[in-house]
């Protein structure tokens, strides 16, 4: 009966595409760095600077419940949705070029930019998507909290590693 009544609730094509795409968007990135990763280890790093296998872990949960927080978007029955589904893909964007940035082109300045814009954006779209569906800001929370980390992360990279 549970089953059932969920089934009925969830749009399963919908929630898998949803899901699916921020997961697509993160692993095509980390494949494009894969090469450069290595790059991290040899960087001073500022205090409470998490190790390297930790972000695999971090950025696929979070990309996870991006993609929840999308879902109740595309679900919900409001005129601003496509307004929010914008900046949603317009922070996508940077999230998929900062490491490429970051890692590829080591280029620790233009990369805390776009970690600035990434977190500007995510901001509106926390703001964007609470006025449609609460539930969906919320989830974004974690994801602006860890942007933030890592901004603090990009930063204390560049001052340390002035080349």
């Amino acid at each position: 009966m549970f089953l059932h009544t969920l089934n009925e609730k969830i749009n399963l094509p919908s929630l898998v595409r949803n899901l699916a795409f921020p997961l697509f968007c993160g692993l095509l990135a980390g494949f494009l760095s894969r090469k450069h990763f290595s790059v991290y280890a040899d960087l001073q790093k500022p205090p409470f600077a998490a190790p390297a296998s930790a972000f695999f872990v971090i950025w696929i949960l979070l990309y996870l419940i991006m993609g929840v927080s999308s879902y109740l978007i595309f679900q919900a029955d409001n005129p601003c949705i496509a307004d929010a589904l914008g900046i949603y893909l317009m922070q996508m964007f940077f999230n998929f070029i900062w490491p490429l940035v970051f890692f590829n082109l080591e280029n620790y300045l233009l990369a805390l930019i776009i970690l600035a814009a990434l977190w500007f954006s995510v901001l509106q779209m926390v703001n964007e998507f609470y006025s449609i569906s609460r539930t969906a800001a919320l989830l974004q929370l974690p994801y602006l909290l860890f942007i933030t980390y890592a901004g603090y992360l990009n930063l204390g990279i560049l001052l340390l590693n002035k080349m």
